[in-house]
């Protein structure tokens, strides 16, 4: 090839490279130069008699409109029209021509570069028509940061290939319209009926109506059958009443209503309440409807409704993620501030927690409660947390319906093949403040002067619809009038109804169990196994595989165990893994989650063996029956707030399961404490929402410093009310087992709160006998195994390690007048056990309760208050507002002064 002056010599030479690669093997180069090669080649044959300087004189210009190219797909998003209240914020460089080396002159010119976004040799004009047209109109998106090659180019083709926007008929445009019809006929209604009344309302973003019909409706068409929603308060109420179609005459009750059903003691405020329907797509396939109840935590639902779709597709779609799909909801304040956001899509793609891919759409109204985007955040978009998984960005404006639904048809196209999460930012405003009565003009007084001149979706795009002549502005009015008289109808019908009533969620999932009840706590549950069985589910529990090789020290703890088992002493974690055997041997899948737990913080558990040099793990306990249950283990990532809300909603669609979060040491749940607070310990009193999620809680005062010895016993006993909630201490690996098996058995689903030991897993008096394990079930309250009953003047009720401290005391010192009984189980405190105890010591003058937490913590300021008329006294350590020491000296100094309170014969001040 000739050279030419406007091509530098390097750059000519690896264009002549280029050239003799394509001669050799075309298909060896980038597809933007087999285009370019064979444009040059058709030229030459068609034009032999010019020189070759002539096709390579646009070279350079053919470079520059590929780096225009690339510019438009890395950077339009930065110059589109999605804002629908005010002017974007201005970036530079723009993508002018001239700031990549072209010129207005060039703009008639074809060039071969167009192949390169599917539309042949075509003029710069042209070109840059269409790259605007696709990535700076309604619709912005970033994606260039992904990293497979396979899935950039789809999107790419997918997106150039239509420019962003579909034709649609005028059928579905009509469709389109009507929902827009019942999103802002249902609001307006409310605004007028319920004057000052708070509602959340959605008005500014009702164009998430139509886009949740598309999600459901396209997401049918592709196979999947179900949809878990989560979503805060703002448009609560119009996606339950135009999405699940609750009944309209429900929600207008919830305004006036002045009290509930007897099953539901509180209930919750209408904007809190969850949902669930199965409806009817336009193609008559039936699709699963679940919107979850939220708190005003803003994105705490979100790992709910990831966990609750992954174990609809565990335990009700085979594994299918094509199956089911979430819906998050995010507002645009809450989705770049909440750290519970982060935490959830860092569980996406693992193997845990994956769901297939979830559609995220945020109600983009760019403001929080008062604080504008430019005061919430420090990142470009709300959404910037999508690129921490590389997820595709679309950014639409919400007064463009027809952008939106085109979007949402492709994400949900791009969900199913990829299975991976994509995130559509809807740009909109609030057309009213925080809520109806707040005035937003106080402190955004030019954007809500915008605002109030701005026309609402359905009549802008009633305008579009005239004058594509597919429906008049007259009829387009009388819709809107109907509709209104339709809901007037619906108002009369609420008036009839006496009582509100919270539908149950998942009610066919929990028909068969009961709502808690105090009975049940006073009566022992059988939960033992034949020794048959266990004999034959320890075996495989503590057998490997003979033709893998494991790291050689785990042949120790194999046997080790089955010493246990020979010598009859079963230590804590074989009481554990017998009662995780048998619960999947009769039928009960069984799931364990947490930091570490696959072996156990304290290298107690040994769930999964590593086969030696690979990343291959072998679980014993999925190997126990032919038919048995599933049994999953997982070391999640190091999170407490998302895990443990992916664990409640996991629990909660397969209330048949034993489903376990773990912390890694119990003071850890703090980080998780709005999921115990708005969820684990109230969900049964505000949503009538039973759950039997299990929480294993590392607790025990042995001088490892205030962040590792207290779980909170106080903070779920504060909590504890109307049998809510189970709180335990169980202290024999026997207990545990029934414990465990009890959660399972019994008929109703309650959360269970396990404070679990840590020196106790190996201490020499923690065994239990297999007979223990064959009868019986779990046992509340046990008695002191060495007391005599006429010798005992004092008894001491306590928990955990501190009753072996003070076992071993009392044998090392003959003590013969006081009892020591432990209280298995402090919620539902059983007053049965202990009354039944408490007579069996007639002589008996002092009774007391012995704690290693500060007064001010631990189980005394409820068991106080609650056994305050058996004349209870107290032995703990001083009131503190650290739950312990930091120097493991002071700790036994601590815990010997303690000690000797309680034997004392009069009254010590520890």
């Amino acid at each position: 090839m000739d050279k030419f002056s406007s091509v530098g010599n390097q750059e000519l030479e690896a264009v002549e490279d280029l050239y003799k690669s394509y001669l050799e093997d075309p298909e060896s180069i980038d597809k933007s130069w087999q285009h370019f090669f064979a444009g040059f080649e058709l030229a030459r044959k068609n034009y032999p008699e010019k020189p070759a300087t002539v096709q390579l004189e646009n070279i350079d210009k053919e470079f520059a409109i590929l780096n225009l190219i690339h510019g438009y797909r890395q950077r339009g998003h930065l110059f589109t029209k999605t804002n629908p209240v005010r002017a974007r914020r201005k970036y530079s460089p723009t993508l002018a021509i001239e700031n990549f080396g072209l010129d207005q002159k060039d703009l008639e010119t074809v060039f071969q570069a167009g192949n390169e976004i599917g539309i042949g040799p075509a003029k710069l004009k042209d070109i840059v028509q269409h790259l605007e047209d696709t990535y700076c109109r309604s619709v912005g998106v970033e994606y260039m940061y992904m990293r497979h090659p396979e899935v950039v180019q789809w999107l790419r083709q997918r997106m150039e290939g239509s420019r962003n926007s579909e034709n649609f008929s005028s059928e579905k445009r009509l469709h389109f319209f009507y929902h827009l019809k019942l999103a802002v006929g249902f609001e307006n209604f409310i605004h007028k009926k319920f004057v000052g009344q708070k509602r959340f309302s959605l008005e500014g973003a009702e164009a998430l109506i139509p886009a949740l019909d598309a999600v459901i409706e396209k997401g049918s068409e592709l196979g999947l059958e179900e949809f878990i929603i989560g979503m805060a308060h703002r448009g609560r109420l119009n996606v339950l009443a135009n999405i699940l179609e609750k009944p309209y005459q429900n929600i207008f009750k919830e305004f006036y209503g002045k009290e509930y059903e007897d099953d539901i003691s509180q209930g919750d405020v209408k904007y809190h309440l969850g949902y669930e329907n199965e409806v009817k797509t336009d193609f008559d396939k039936k699709v699963k409807l679940k919107l979850l109840p939220n708190p005003s935590h803003l994105e705490t639902v979100g790992p709910i409704a990831e966990g609750m779709v992954r174990s609809q597709i565990d335990s009700v779609y085979g594994g299918d993620y094509n199956k089911a799909a979430a819906i998050i909801i995010h507002g645009d304040a809450a989705i770049a501030a909440q750290g519970v956001v982060y935490e959830t899509i860092q569980m996406s793609q693992l193997p845990g927690y994956k769901t297939g891919g979830t559609i995220h759409l945020v109600i983009n109204n760019q403001v929080g409660f008062t604080t504008p985007y430019l005061e919430a955040r420090s990142s470009t978009y709300s959404t910037d947390v999508a690129k921490v998984t590389r997820s595709p960005v679309f950014h639409v404006n919400g007064d463009d319906v027809e952008a939106l639904i085109y979007t949402i048809r492709l994400a949900m196209e791009f969900r199913q093949k990829f299975h991976a999460d994509v995130f559509i930012d809807i740009l909109c405003y609030r057309k009213y403040g925080h809520n109806e009565g707040d005035e937003p003009r106080f402190t955004q007084p030019l954007l809500y002067k915008a605002i109030a001149k701005h026309k609402n979706p359905r009549d802008i795009y009633a305008d579009k619809l005239n004058e594509l002549g597919v429906m008049t502005l007259d009829e387009s009015r009388l819709k809107v009038k109907e509709f209104d008289q339709f809901l007037e109808g619906k108002y009369k019908e609420s008036e009839k109804i006496q009582k509100l009533k919270i539908r149950q969620f998942m009610v066919k999932e929990y028909e068969p169990y009961e709502l808690p009840s105090k009975a049940i706590f006073n009566e022992t549950i059988e939960t033992g196994v034949e020794k048959s069985v266990l004999l034959a589910v320890a075996e495989k529990i503590n057998e490997l595989p003979q033709d893998l090789p494991f790291f050689k020290k785990v042949d120790r703890i194999l046997s080790d165990r089955k010493m246990m088992i020979h010598d009859d002493r079963l230590d804590w974690a074989m009481g554990e893994l017998l009662a995780y055997g048998t619960l999947v041997t009769d039928g009960h899948p069984v799931r364990l989650s947490g930091q570490d737990s696959e072996r156990g913080t304290f290298a107690h558990r040994h769930a999964a063996f590593v086969i030696e040099g690979t990343e291959d793990k072998y679980y014993p306990l999925k190997h126990v029956s032919e038919k048995q249950a599933p049994f999953n283990v997982f070391n999640s990532l190091l999170s407490e707030y998302a895990v443990l809300g992916f664990e409640y909603g996991y629990s909660l669609a397969q209330p048949n399961g034993l489903t376990i979060w773990e912390a890694q040491f119990g003071d850890f749940h703090n980080v998780a404490q709005v999921i115990i607070d708005q969820y684990i310990t109230s969900a049964i009193e505000k949503w009538g929402l039973m759950n039997g999620l299990t929480l294993l809680l590392p607790h025990g005062y042995e001088g490892q410093g205030p962040e590792h010895s207290s779980a909170r016993i106080e903070r779920f006993l504060q909590q504890a009310a109307g049998n809510n909630i189970q709180v335990t201490v169980p202290s024999t690996p026997a207990n545990i087992f029934h414990l465990l098996r009890r959660q399972v058995k019994m008929n109703m689903r309650l959360p269970l709160v396990v404070f679990t030991p840590k020196s106790l897993l190996r201490h020499p008096m923690v065994t239990s006998k297999l007979e223990e394990f064959t009868g019986g079930g779990f046992q509340e309250v046990i008695d002191d195994p060495t007391a005599e009953p006429d010798l005992v003047e004092k008894v001491v009720l306590t928990t955990g390690r501190l009753y072996y401290d003070l076992a071993k005391y009392k044998m090392e010192h003959g003590i013969t007048d006081v009892a020591l009984v432990r209280m298995e189980q402090i919620y539902p405190i059983p007053n049965k056990a202990i009354n039944d105890i408490l007579k069996k010591y007639p002589k008996s003058e002092e009774l007391i309760w012995a704690q290693d937490e500060p007064e001010n913590m631990g189980a005394w300021p409820f068991l106080g208050r609650k056994l305050d008329c058996l004349g209870i006294k107290v032995v703990a350590r001083p009131e503190s507002a650290s739950p312990a020491v930091g120097l493991m000296e002071k700790h036994r100094q601590g815990l010997e002064k303690l000690i000797s309170s309680v034997f004392s014969k009069k009254e010590v001040t520890v």
